[in-house]
């Protein structure tokens, strides 16, 4: 009987398990997960709700939200993608619904549910679970993998970004593109706002200076600076940068953008309370800052007004530090994607071996996407690997 042994019991882990056993129930499969959990991130991920996938079912479109493997990831997806996910899910019994920003949960609203399903699902197919066992080192022989007192005919990481995972493919052989935070909140305290913490807004634009990318969606005040899934979005994108440059940054708001000197011309009688639509708070801490009163627009010079207008297309905030995101925490960096092939998620170095999720050099924004990614490429890897015993 041919060995399949899986390092890691996280998503990507637990669900190549589900499909290896599936299409081979012959294969022997052994997750281990090193701690006494496992899916410990599917248990919390969605504020305990779990973020399945994202409702985009187009790969051309899906692979714009990943910073890392986005021109990677384009074949896989039409391999398997969020409509191929919510499928195996709804053969099963677990029913999918959509939220207004495209993010998709259990309809139970309970991660509790996809842990469920993977573990009746492992059951019923034999998996086999190996808890608090931590693989120390891979070795090998004309007869295969070993690990420690037990042996393997193939390997699959999926040890997310934990540095043990990237040890074990480094001592394999493996380029392990250095790790650094991704998905995170930006800390200003020099920010005149912190007072207003809780106020959201849902169209705003940020960039970082110096760095080539603007992001637009909801932004949210925070007691310590700024968050929101454009904030966290951006984090992602600029993960590396930021590290470079040690989390101090100038950050660029764009609160909106709006041609005061015409609104003049149109309603000169109307204040600029009444013409900036902003929330009221908000608003009038920003008026006071630019010293300006809440006047009306007849009462302002052009240059006045056009220097209002820049003020709110253009506010500039230092960051000095990041906040994790905890409920999605995820990490830039990982296994070199030179070094795999990733149309069987398997090593071009050493034969037999596999990897599925964030263990490899791809991380996506918040939204479902990191998922889909462990989703997709635990699905390749143990069709590959099926198919090549």
């Amino acid at each position: 009987m041919k060995k399949l042994a899986i390092i890691g019991g996280g998503a990507a882990g637990v669900f190549a398990a589900l499909v290896a056993k599936s299409l081979d129930p012959s294969l022997h499969v052994t997750v281990y997960e090193r701690t006494r959990h496992l899916l410990s991130k599917v248990k919390i991920s969605g504020g305990g709700r779990c973020n399945v996938t994202h409702s985009c079912f187009d790969p051309k479109k899906l692979v714009q939200n990943y910073p890392r493997g986005e021109k990677e990831l384009l074949g896989p997806f039409h391999k398997f993608q969020p409509t191929d996910m919510i499928q195996w899910l709804e053969e099963r019994g677990v029913d999918l619904k959509t939220e207004e920003d495209g993010r998709m949960f259990p309809t139970t609203d309970n991660s509790q549910t996809i842990i469920d399903c993977f573990l009746n699902e492992a059951d019923r197919l034999g998996v086999t679970f190996s808890l608090g066992k931590k693989i120390d080192s891979i070795g090998g022989d004309d007869q295969g993998f070993i690990l420690g007192d037990e042996r393997a005919d193939i390997i699959l990481l999926a040890t997310g970004g934990h540095p043990d995972g990237h040890k074990l493919a480094a001592a394999l052989g493996h380029t392990i593109i250095p790790p650094v935070p991704s998905l995170f909140t930006f800390n200003v305290p020099s920010s005149p706002l912190l007072d207003l913490s809780g106020i959201s807004l849902e169209n705003v634009e940020g960039s970082i200076e110096g760095f080539p990318l603007k992001l637009r969606g909801p932004l949210l005040l925070t007691h310590w600076g700024f968050s929101g899934p454009m904030i966290l979005k951006l984090s992602a994108f600029a993960a590396r940068f930021l590290h470079d440059c040690q989390y101090q940054a100038k950050i660029v708001i764009n609160w909106l953008t709006l041609d005061l000197i015409t609104q003049k011309n149109n309603h000169p009688k109307k204040f600029l309370s009444s013409v900036i639509p902003l929330p009221k708070n908000l608003l009038k801490r920003l008026l006071e800052i630019w010293e300006f009163d809440d006047q009306p627009l007849s009462s302002f010079k052009n240059d006045r007004l056009k220097k209002l207008s820049h003020h709110l297309s253009h506010d500039t905030y230092l960051m000095e530090g990041k906040t994790t995101y905890k409920q999605e925490f995820v990490t830039s960096g990982g296994i070199s994607l030179k070094e795999v092939d990733l149309r069987r998620m398997e090593s071009r170095l050493v034969p037999n071996l596999f990897f599925a999720g964030e263990v490899l050099n791809i991380d996506g924004v918040t939204g479902g996407f990191n998922f889909q990614n462990a989703w997709t490429s635990a699905y390749l890897a143990a069709q590959a690997l099926t198919n090549s015993l």
